[in-house]
């Protein structure tokens, strides 16, 4: 069993929760203990469910392929998460919504859709899912691979839960720093090691 992959693919899914969380903290939003649990819950649901669904896929292909083609799918979406990086900060683009649930959606710091300072729980389902999303692709390709959807959702949730934990601390603690910047090259460069490593086991 692929341990190594189920810790590494829960640190690299959940480190954009970590610079998000880092810019609430900053801002002094809160997100209490219940708000933060629904998040990794909606996290571990999505990334149940797209885990299962490579797997399911797996099963019409040989184990070499699969392996192949789910390290392949991982280390597009890591390419990809560099690549947003980038091109986010080079060009920032201004995006027009019509609701609140595409806005956080598309800006996951702006769940705070009262302004009260306090990420509530419907809020946290939109941001949940905002979140959540970023794990499906990468959910696909473990699933493709063999990794254990249990535990692999298990690593997703408690490091979802973790991660924002730490970032609101943090934030809280510190007058400026541009964390958000980097984690998806971080959690990019993560996630094509992983690809590469699932491609040769």
């Amino acid at each position: 069993m692929h341990y190594l992959s189920i810790l590494l693919i829960g640190i690299a899914s959940n480190l954009d929760n970590l610079g998000i969380s880092v810019s609430y903290g900053l801002r002094s939003t809160r997100i209490p203990f219940v708000s933060n649990l629904i998040i990794a819950i909606v996290s571990m649901f999505c990334a149940y469910l797209s885990i299962n669904a490579g797997e399911f896929i797996s099963k019409f292909i040989s184990i070499g392929l699969a392996n192949f083609a789910g390290g392949l799918i991982i280390i597009f979406i890591g390419v990809k998460c560099i690549v947003d990086s980038s091109s986010a900060h080079s060009s920032p683009m201004e995006v027009k919504v019509d609701s609140n649930f595409s806005n956080v959606i598309t800006h996951p710091d702006s769940a705070d859709i009262n302004d009260d300072k306090v990420i509530s729980i419907k809020e946290s389902i939109f941001l949940g899912f905002a979140l959540a999303i970023n794990c499906l692709a990468m959910g696909l390709g473990a699933g493709i691979t063999g990794v254990s959807p249990v535990l692999t959702t298990v690593s997703i949730g408690v490091f979802s839960f973790l991660s924002i934990w730490s970032g609101i601390k943090l934030g809280s603690k510190i007058c400026d720093m541009n964390i958000g910047r980097y984690s998806n090259i971080v959690a990019g460069i993560l996630l094509i090691l992983i690809g590469v490593y699932e491609m040769i086991v």
